[in-house]
């Protein structure tokens, strides 16, 4: 994780929890003018999340992004709910997710290849069981820059 990463989490996490969510993860994408600061929320409640709820948690963290600025230049907030596809960003989540189809990208290349689509198999130490093809790969999640769940419907 990068320490711009984790500054970010130690501001936002807790502005998101005092709020009663669940921090579910977030991505920044620095691109420039149009960087984008990406924060996922969940609840255990059965409404689910909605815009409101989107709403009140981007008004408190923008309040403490204004007043800590760790993002030089300017960007974009979006608060958003994880979705049906939504991106795993650590282990318990992938725990949380086995025997369900996921999608991977790597931050280098693994037996020559980044992308990986198949079935979550299970956790090793700090590497998810990937099975792609009747073929399990052993994947270690610091190589992981991108991964969601597939919906089957």
């Amino acid at each position: 994780m990068s320490a711009k990463y984790t500054i970010l989490e130690e501001l936002i996490r807790p502005v998101v929890e005092g709020l009663e969510f669940e921090f579910w993860g977030m991505e920044y994408l620095s691109l420039g003018k149009d960087s984008v600061l990406r924060i996922y929320i969940e609840t255990d409640a059965e409404k689910g999340i909605d815009v409101e709820d989107c709403a009140r948690v981007s008004r408190q963290v923008s309040s403490i992004l204004d007043v800590e600025d760790p993002i030089t230049g300017e960007y974009n907030l979006e608060v958003s709910s994880p979705g049906l596809d939504r991106p795993l960003f650590s282990l318990a989540q992938y725990q949380a997710y086995i025997g369900s189809i996921v999608s991977l990208r790597l931050r280098v290349p693994f037996d020559g290849r980044r992308k990986f689509k198949g079935q979550l198999m299970g956790i090793e130490g700090e590497d998810i069981v990937i099975r792609v093809d009747q073929e399990e790969y052993l994947l270690p999640i610091d190589l992981i820059d991108k991964a969601n769940v597939v919906p089957q419907f």
